[in-house]
Parts: C-alpha cells; structure tokens; sequence
C-alpha cells in the first residue's frame, strides 16, 4: 500500500504554491497579531507595576483594585480570544463550527465562576460562624467563672 502523504505530483505542487502577495497579507497578519498581544502585555505589566493594592491602615484608598482585578480579567479573555482566533485559525472558520467550540468552553468559566462564588461564599459563613461561636463560647465561660467568684466570695465558711 503507498502512503498518500509521500505522493507528491504536479497537481500537489501547485495547489501548494503560494504568491508573493498571499505571502505580504500574512506576514502583515503576524505583525498585527504581535502588535496587538505586546500592547495589551505591556498595558497589563504597567498596571500590575503602579497599582497596587494596599493593606493595612496606609492610609491609601483601596477603591480602585476591584476594578484593577476585572480589568486583569478582560485583558486577558481578549488575549486569549484573540490567540484563539488567529492561531488556532478559529476566526476563519464558520459560525456554527465556531460555537460548537466556544460555547461549552464559555459554560464551563461561567460554570466555574459560580462554583467559585458560592463555594467562597459557603466558607465565609462557616468561618465568620465559627468565629462567632468561639466567641459567644468564651463569653459564656468567662461569665460563667465571673459568676462562681461571687457565689466564692459571697460564701462564708463557719468553724
């Protein structure tokens, strides 16, 4: 049996020949690509650089880093969207193929934003609750020996 992949006839050689003009359109391609992802690296590096979140009483006003956090998260969702399009050659593909591929992967972030949240959620009560009952647990103790010393105190022994 021949192998169809080492056949390489006078149709095969054509149908491979590229232009100089296809060859100008994707190298511009590729430019406009690196163009596009460095731009986007860089404004995310100086964000990261200058804004920063502060802790502690500095003083400093924290207002800011919720929106510094979803920025992160759109910068990179277009990095990533746009890698996808372009060198994964998703763009030139039709509509449906395309949601065949993007929507389960859009449902399993949306999927994993919700576990996130209410998993998060979950444990932030059950640790504020925890915290609370180790509280209110002290506080009966500590009423308690409060009242035993008085009950000592108000105790007269005869002999």
């Amino acid at each position: 049996m021949e192998r169809d992949d080492l056949v390489h006839d006078h149709n095969y050689s054509v149908a491979a020949n590229h232009d100089e003009a296809h060859g100008v359109a994707i190298r511009k391609t590729i430019w406009k690509v690196t163009a596009i992802l460095t731009i986007i690296t860089v404004v995310e590096v100086l964000i990261g650089a200058f804004i920063k979140q502060y802790t502690g009483d500095q003083g400093a006003d924290n207002s800011l880093w919720p929106y510094v956090k979803v920025g992160f998260i759109v910068l990179t969702v277009v990095k990533a969207a746009y890698i996808v399009l372009v060198f994964m050659h998703l763009g030139d593909e039709r509509k449906n193929f395309k949601m065949v591929i993007l929507v389960p992967y859009v449902l399993f972030i949306v999927y994993l934003i919700f576990i996130c949240l209410t998993e998060s959620s979950y444990w932030n009560h059950i640790l504020h609750q925890e915290e609370s009952g180790v509280i209110e647990q002290e506080m009966s103790l500590n009423a308690y020996s409060n009242k035993a010393l008085e009950f000592d105190k108000t105790k007269t022994v005869h002999l």
